[in-house]
This record gives C-alpha cells, structure tokens and sequence, in this order.
C-alpha cells in the first residue's frame, strides 16, 4: 500500500494517508451513486438515465415518475443504504473492541434482542406509536448486550469463542420467544410482524430516512471520536491499559454505540442479517487502513451490500420481492463459514 504523506508549513508533524484505501472508499462512494441511480430507474414503471436525473432535477417527465421516485422508490433506496452503513459500523465497532472477527450484531443477540422489542410492541401494543419503536429496540438491543458481556466476559477477559457462542446460544432463545409470540399473537398483527422481520425495506418512507439520517449524524461523530481508544483495544487490554486507555469504560461505551447503531437500523428496517460481519471484512480486504478509515469504508461497504441486496431482490424475480435480509442471508452465511474454518485453522498453528 502507498502512502501519501503531507507536513504541516508551521511544524515538524506529518500525516501519512493510506492512498489505496482513499481510492476505494471514492470508488465506493461512486458504486453508491451509481447504485442509487440503477434503483431509481429499476421497477414495474421503467426510467432512463436521463428521465431520472430530469425527475431529481424537478423537471420530471411526467406526475407518475415523479410519484413514483418521490414517493416510492429514493427513500426505499435511502434507507437500504443507511441501515446497511449503520449496521456495517455496529458490526466494526464490535469486532474491534471484543477483538472478535465473527462479531456481528445479528450472530450475537443484539438485532435478535432489537426486533423481540419491535415485534413485542407490533403484537402485543398495535397502538403504540412507531416513533417509539427506535427506543424499544435500543432497549432490547442493549439489554442482550449487556447479558453476553456478563456471561462470556465474566472470567478473564472473555475468549473469542466463547463470546460468539454465548451470543448465538441467546440469539436462539431469543428467537424462541419471538417465534411464540408470532404463534400465539392474533393472524393480523402476526403477519406484519413476519413481514417486518424478514429485513424489507420496500415499505421505507422518509420519515424511517429521516430517523436513519439523524441517527448517523448523532451517533457517527461519537464513534470517530473514539477511535484512538478503539485502536488501542485492538492490541490487547493489558496492552491498552498500558496506554492510558480506561479499558471497562471504553469497552462499555463503544458497545453502547454499537448497540444504538444496530438497534436504529433494525427497528426502522428489520434484522439485516451478516451485513455487519461481511462489509467489515470486505473493509480489510480491499484496503489495509487505521480504525477510522476503517469504519468509513465499512459504512460505504454496508451501504453498497445492503442497496444491492434490495435492488437484485426487487429486480430478479419481479413482480415477487425477495426481502434484502433474505439476499444478505444468503451471501453472509458462506462467509461466516469460511471465517469460523480460518479462525480454527489458525487456532490449530
């Protein structure tokens, strides 16, 4: 990887600024563009380029394209590339803080904890107002955080396996008890609820853009305001420690963080499943960089996975809507095998 490094005119301080990983994340940011144009002219009432560019300028060709990128499709679009990017920067956020490379927040309970929240309320409290259902999750979400920390962190430090373990053994018991409440919950409220928890995204409006885009311009500045404590955790707890780094209380914020972030996506959007396992490590695969670049380009990768994901599932089987969480299911489970047999073979070295 080259580096390009700029001096400061007053100072002996320079900045070494990983080139590769700038150029993928510009053409990341660029696949998002082109991503976001391909979705806008994509459906049962097709568009050109220039139709859709002409409709986003305020000249659209007709009512009925305007209706129907307005109204329907951009924040249907928004919304998969926001929930993608925050559930990307939850599963980035626990990776390098539990020094795990298979934590994701829908492996270890948290999106489980998020939508028994969510599905709880749409079953049990039709009334209650949507607008509460970001704080619900984030409930729920850190509720099972909490309780696998407790359990896999309680001696010495917590092992990699063990975490991932003890979050998949709470993720299925958390499953059980959403299964019982979809089973035994009237037909109506059900059905909503299994659409919800499929991770669709086909019902977005810009009220869920709005909640999204808020939720990332809280929460992100807080992230990249940690991130020299999280670069030093990656070294190790003693190791951090030796920093200066308070690690319990940088642990305990950072999973917070990771939580609210996961929680957001999931109740505006559903359980996306592995998108905060696979753009991670897609991150690490196109670039080598420093945590904060990191996170960035795993924004920019969850973005593209999860806006791909909604377009090929709308697209290839139309008129029939194949959910996004269901296409990210079917590209994160071989990698979360190959990982797992990685893990193991370096274990046995």
């Amino acid at each position: 990887m080259s580096d390009a490094v700029l001096s400061r005119v007053d100072g002996p301080v320079t900045f070494l600024l990983p080139v590769r990983a700038l150029v993928v994340l510009a053409l990341l940011l660029a696949l998002v563009a082109g991503l976001l144009v391909l979705s806008l002219m994509t459906g049962s009432y097709p568009l050109d380029v220039r139709g859709v560019l002409a409709t986003l300028a305020g000249a659209p060709p007709s009512d009925t394209a305007a209706t129907v990128v307005w109204q329907f499709r951009f924040p249907r679009t928004l919304a998969a590339f926001l929930a993608g990017a925050l559930l990307a920067l939850s599963g980035a956020t626990l990776q390098n803080v539990t020094r795990n490379p298979l934590a994701d927040p829908s492996l270890v309970g948290v999106s489980q904890g998020a939508g028994l929240a969510v599905v709880t309320a749409i079953v049990m409290y039709p009334d209650l107002a949507p607008a509460l259902r970001p704080l619900m999750a984030f409930a729920g979400a850190l509720a099972v955080a909490a309780l696998i920390q407790w359990i896999a962190m309680g001696r010495a430090g917590g092992a990699t396996m063990r975490f991932i373990l003890t979050g998949i053994g709470v993720a299925a018991f958390i499953s059980a008890a959403t299964s019982a409440l979809l089973t035994y919950g009237q037909l109506d409220r059900a059905m909503s609820a299994l659409g919800w928890l499929a991770g669709s995204v086909h019902a977005a409006g810009w009220t869920d853009v709005a909640i999204l885009s808020l939720t990332l311009a809280a929460l992100v500045p807080m992230l990249f305001a940690a991130t020299r404590p999280m670069a030093a955790m990656r070294l190790g707890p003693e190791m951090a420690g030796g920093l200066g780094v308070r690690v319990g209380r940088s642990r305990l914020a950072l999973i917070t963080l990771s939580v609210a972030l996961a929680a957001a996506a999931v109740a505006m959007v559903g359980p996306l499943g592995f998108v905060g396992l696979v753009a991670p490590h897609m991150a690490h695969r196109l670039a080598r960089s420093g945590v904060g670049l990191h996170l960035a380009l795993s924004a920019a990768a969850g973005a593209v996975l999860v806006g791909a994901a909604d377009l090929a599932g709308r697209a290839l089987f139309a008129p029939v809507q194949i959910p996004a969480g269901i296409v990210t299911a079917v590209i994160g489970v071989p990698v979360f095998v190959w990982l797992i047999l990685r893990t193991q073979a370096r274990t046995q070295l």
